[in-house]
């Protein structure tokens, strides 16, 4: 008796487990499980992952641009670039350099037009210190910036910080640290866009 009991539960798990797996499929999201804490409680955190040499990332861009400029006062903005392999690395490495630098929003979208548009190969530290340098940056500081000790630390961290999201490919985001969604989850790149400010607004009440 107990075995057939246990047996009913099993079922009557798997198949409220599959029915949630498909609704959140049909929201346009998944559950990270389990929830991640952020960095600021005060604020509702948005990640997004990238990697500056993927296109779908490049044509995500736009988008995400455009929602930024309407970014909501409770809501902290974050870029994390994936590390899948070497020359991904690469390339995360430059904007980790960015974002210490503060030049971002300097470099960001012309990193992505070099590498998508124009074909350039910005990988080396003599490569990136002559893009950063058209961009307004002293080599010297930008070597020293690159071969720090932080940066070092930011490399370390991206790859587990993915990872406990469960992050497998590029573009991705995550909504205070409780979903995660990207073009298939939502159905495509400018489905994200809605889904993310559905998850913010589930995510608002009383902030």
């Amino acid at each position: 008796m107990l075995k057939k009991f246990a047996g009913i539960a099993l079922i009557i798990f798997f198949v409220s487990y599959t029915t949630l797996l498909k609704a959140e499929e049909q929201l346009g999201y998944e559950v990270v499980s389990p929830a991640q804490p952020t960095a600021n409680p005060a604020k509702i955190e948005v990640i997004e992952f990238f990697w500056y040499g993927c296109p779908h990332c490049y044509s995500f861009e736009p988008s995400l641009t455009k929602w930024l400029k309407a970014l909501p006062a409770n809501v902290e903005f974050i870029r994390i670039p994936a590390i899948f392999n070497e020359q991904w690395g690469k390339h995360a490495k430059a904007y980790f350099t960015a974002e210490a630098l503060g030049v971002v929003d300097a470099v960001h979208t012309n990193f992505f037009d070099a590498i998508q548009e124009k074909k350039q190969e910005l990988e080396t530290e003599d490569q990136l210190a002559k893009f950063f340098a058209a961009h307004g940056v002293k080599e010297a500081e930008f070597r020293e910036t690159y071969n720090s000790f932080m940066i070092d630390a930011k490399m370390r961290q991206a790859p587990a910080i993915a990872a406990k999201y469960g992050i497998t490919g590029v573009p991705a985001i995550v909504v205070n640290g409780k979903y995660k969604t990207n073009g298939t989850l939502a159905g495509s790149q400018e489905k994200m866009i809605g889904v993310m400010n559905s998850l913010i607004k589930k995510e608002s009440g009383g902030k």
